[in-house]
């Protein structure tokens, strides 16, 4: 049923004389044609959709709507919904939510309404002049038409936008929903059932970014339209996550375009199916501190990946250093890390930490001193890299 709307036909003061009401009637057939075929001739969207069948459907509602509006100017009215113009009332409102589900605007629509409120006036108006109606009553029926066409026009326009509404909280919702089956793990079967009821076609790739939920409008008016959007993150307020389709290779550049100076992280592209690992990086990148690109920052991710193990394998590798003093131990540190880095280049080295290559020279052989072979030993030069990294 139709919303409540202003019906400015509640009151009218109008009462067809019986005879100009019953002339009016036996012409409604005619009306309602002549009414059709302007539409038809003067909207362009109803040239062909009127034909056949459903263009008989709508004489038939026309001359309903037609019939209704009578009735109500021959004396029926009130705001009760039973009054003779309700069932047009509401058939308006099911075109509106129609012509939604067609995808076509109510611009066709509405232009309808005016084509059908010029032809009725103009014939309905001849009989009642040919019946007799003076020129007082002429000016009210005048202006209960065009309040009717009015009621109509409203009804059509709030059933268009229910509709756009309705369809599109039910697409949001099947579109979290293929969302989590994507996230929670489930069989590919499932996820791709969860995909056909939204009518979504599943990508080659899914891209995850979480994005705050301020500049969650701009980014998905720049990316894909098939991009599903998570309202809510578990265990992070106040941010979106995005699922965007086919943002691999050379398409990335743009996504990050997108997203430049809004706070957002975005996870790698993935198989559709896989797109949770694209997800629990970005996730890890934020709470880390990193981003926008997740890309740039593999080496910190790979070292933070667990927190705990590099600490201990710091502690495990600096053990020859932890007799001494805190802050012997610390130049001695950096330079072991900066000669790591730089291969042993005592020049770089010198540069990088701010001192004269010989004293890079002296700490190595303290170093030497307390590692011995060690600082030989590929596998302690590769602890000692992560460790230091």
């Amino acid at each position: 049923m139709p919303r409540d709307l202003p019906r400015r036909t509640a009151d009218h003061g109008l009462v067809l004389a019986p005879q100009a009401a019953a002339r009016m009637r036996a012409d409604l057939p005619r009306v309602a044609e002549q009414v059709v075929a302007a539409i038809i001739d003067e909207v362009p969207a109803y040239e062909n959709a009127l034909s056949g069948s459903m263009g008989d459907t709508i004489r038939s509602a026309v001359q309903l709507a037609l019939s209704g509006f009578l009735s109500l100017a021959s004396g029926r009215r009130g705001t009760d919904p039973r009054t003779p113009t309700a069932p047009a009332v509401e058939g308006a409102y099911q075109l509106g939510r129609g012509e939604a589900r067609s995808g076509r605007s109510t611009d066709a629509l509405l232009s309808a309404y005016r084509i059908g409120a010029r032809v009725s006036w103009r014939e309905l108006s001849t009989a009642a002049i040919e019946a007799g109606m003076d020129a007082e009553a002429v000016g009210g029926f005048a202006e209960l038409t065009f309040a009717f066409i009015d009621e109509l026009s409203a009804a059509s326009a709030a059933g268009h936008t229910d509709e756009l509404a309705t369809s599109g909280r039910v697409r949001q919702r099947l579109l979290e929903r293929v969302a989590r089956h994507l996230l929670d793990g489930s069989t590919a079967e499932a996820t791709l059932e969860a995909a056909a009821a939204a009518e979504w076609e599943p990508p080659t790739t899914l891209t995850a970014v979480l994005v705050p939920e301020s500049q969650a409008r701009p980014v998905l008016g720049a990316v894909s339209a098939a991009t599903i959007e998570v309202p809510e993150v578990p265990g992070i307020e106040g941010v979106e996550l995005l699922l965007v389709p086919e943002a691999h290779g050379r398409a990335r550049a743009g996504l990050l375009r997108a997203v430049r100076d809004r706070e957002a992280v975005v996870g790698p592209a993935r198989p559709w199916l896989e797109v949770r690992s694209s997800y629990d990086r970005a996730v890890r990148a934020r709470e880390a501190g990193l981003g926008p690109d997740t890309e740039a920052d593999l080496p910190r991710l790979v070292l933070d990946a667990d927190p705990e193990a590099r600490a201990d394998l710091r502690a495990q590798v600096l053990a020859p250093l932890a007799d001494l003093r805190p802050a012997q131990a610390e130049k001695l540190t950096e330079t072991l890390r900066s000669w790591l880095l730089h291969h042993g280049r005592r020049e770089d080295v010198a540069a990088e930490l701010f001192v004269h290559p010989q004293t890079v020279r002296y700490r190595m052989q303290q170093l030497r001193e307390l590692y011995g072979e060690r600082l030989d030993d590929p596998g302690t030069v590769l602890a000692l890299t992560i460790a230091l990294a």
